[in-house]
Order: C-alpha cells, then structure tokens, then sequence
C-alpha cells in the first residue's frame, strides 16, 4: 500500500510492503543534483533477542493508519529540519533473519541535518506508528513490546504488570 507523493514538487514514498524493500531504488528516489547527504536507517531483523535464539519475526499493522502516521512524520521531518525529502518503508508479514524491516532514506543539502532527521524518524515511527512485531523463538513466540522506557521496565519487574507498550519496528 503507497500513498502519494506529499508534494508535487518533492518525490517521496511512505509505503508498507510484503516483499524486499528496494533500498537503492528508495537512496535513488531522494537523491537530487542539490543534495549533499542522503542518510539512511536499515532495520534489519537479528538473530537473538533477550538472551534467546530468535528463528523469524512476523509483522502486522493498522496499514490505514501506519500511512497516515508515516506521512504525517514525513511533513514533521520538513518542519524540523533542513531537509529535502524522504522515503520510508516498512515490511509487513514474516521476515527472516538478516532481512531489512524498516527503511528510511533522507537527503539534504548538509549531512547534519540529514543525520538528525533520519534518527527522528526512526525514533518517532516505533514510538507512533501502529506496527506489531511478533518474535519467533525455538520455545514458542511473544508479541515484542517495543522500545520502554527504563522506569516503566522496572515498574513491571516490581509490580509484575506490564507497562503500556509502544509500537515496535
């Protein structure tokens, strides 16, 4: 699912795929002649997770929604920074080990800026878009939490009620 660009007069793309992210395509659709960074996050699926052998992930998400909230971190990004345009995709369905989940790409005339925006973004996604990750290990599966804060992990190992969670990438 893509929605359009966010302006006729950048190339963007906000999108959710099932299939490989086409990461070059994506540093290739932000590049311009007056760019002199492109930054990019590839998120990519690892082999373990708390202490355990992780075997596959499976992502699932409020597709609707996640688009709108990708959009809406795109027209945040050209607020915040002096940027030019960006990409962002993420995989949906199951991912094997090694295999990219989340792809940002950011250009800008200066690196700086290209730096900090790509880090909001990341940050900003696993904090607000609907996404769920779902991790798959030898011995059964858990639903991923996401990123918690230190207070609220050790709110639940002393009250053994799990803190409110986030949504993970």
């Amino acid at each position: 699912m893509t929605l359009p660009p966010s302006s006729p007069r950048r190339t963007e793309r906000f999108e959710l795929t099932r299939e490989t992210i086409p990461m070059a395509q994506l540093v290739e659709l932000v590049r311009a002649s007056e760019d002199g960074a492109v930054v990019t996050f590839d998120g990519c699926v690892r082999n373990h997770s708390h202490g355990r052998t992780t075997l596959y992930l499976e992502y699932e998400a409020y597709e609707t929604m996640a688009l709108e909230k990708m959009r809406e971190i795109g027209a945040q990004l050209h607020e915040k920074f002096a940027i030019d345009r960006v990409a962002m995709v993420h995989r949906l369905g199951r991912l094997e080990i090694g295999e990219t989940s989340v792809f940002i790409a950011v250009s800008a005339p200066h690196r700086a800026a290209a730096f900090e925006a790509c880090r909001w973004a990341i940050d900003t996604l696993k904090r607000t878009v609907p996404i769920w990750k779902k991790e798959f290990f030898a011995d059964g599966a858990v639903w991923a939490e996401g990123e918690v804060p230190a207070d609220a992990t050790s709110l639940k190992s002393t009250t053994g009620a799990a803190p409110a969670t986030e949504p993970a990438s």
